[in-house]
């Protein structure tokens, strides 16, 4: 019995590791589309590094910047896709896809709202800001993050997970704040657009349980890239 729980979760954690490593190259494909040089691409440099900490090989990384980058003569196309719906008790939901076959990506998409409500472009979008938002952790020299945020010329600052911060910027501005906190020595881990929603929905634990399983059952889809709900 033992042995069997064992192998059990040794195929659950390479089945976690295969699905990260298509999330992380996923990333890697859509940085690139600005451009395959991660020094002169700073989403691509950001993304790279991820994918080197979870230790993804040179040859998969490679791949996937130059299939973004579209230098790859093997048919592959991939295009964003953005779905917009409800989870149960009425949470909007934002779903951003990367993809090469939307008709599958479609199919799949369906099938996962079908304890919710997909709706049309537009349907729930209008209740979400669209930020630039950067990941970063304090420099050595310990800075008041708000003050950095300030100075940079973002729009926001807020605490993150591990100690890090989040700030919030105009969509344009992404690069330019990301530069600026370079500048002062912040430690960026992530630097990407977003959706953050404008009145999210508070729920009790029960039903927010249940919002959250339908999240992860979206997020588990190999052709989604990032789920954004109106959760609070």
């Amino acid at each position: 019995m033992g042995a069997q729980w064992k192998a059990k979760g040794r195929a659950e954690a390479a089945d976690a590791k295969g699905k990260l490593f298509t999330k992380l190259a996923k990333e890697i494909m859509i940085a690139a589309k600005a451009g395959p040089d991660p020094s002169m691409n700073p989403r691509l440099r950001l993304a790279v590094e991820a994918a080197k900490k979870n230790s993804m090989t040179k040859d998969t990384l490679e791949r996937a910047i130059k299939k973004g980058a579209g230098l790859l003569d093997d048919g592959a196309v991939f295009e964003n896709v953005v779905y917009e719906g409800f989870a149960p008790h009425q949470v909007p939901v934002i779903v951003e896809c990367l993809t090469d076959n939307k008709n599958r990506t479609a199919t799949n998409v369906r099938m996962l709202f079908r304890k919710g409500q997909l709706g049309a472009s537009g349907s729930v979008s209008w209740d979400f800001n669209r930020f630039g938002a950067i990941e970063a952790s304090q420099p050595a020299k310990a800075e008041d993050p708000e003050e950095a945020a300030i100075e940079a010329g973002a729009q926001n600052v807020e605490p993150g997970d591990d100690g890090s911060f989040r700030f919030l910027t105009e969509p344009a501005e992404l690069d330019t704040v990301g530069k600026a906190l370079s500048a002062r020595g912040w430690n960026l881990t992530s630097q990407e657009l977003v959706w953050v929603a404008k009145n999210p929905v508070t729920l009790d634990d029960e039903k927010r349980a249940e919002v959250e399983t339908f999240l992860a059952n979206i997020d588990d889809d190999d052709d989604v890239r990032t789920v954004y709900p109106g959760l609070a």
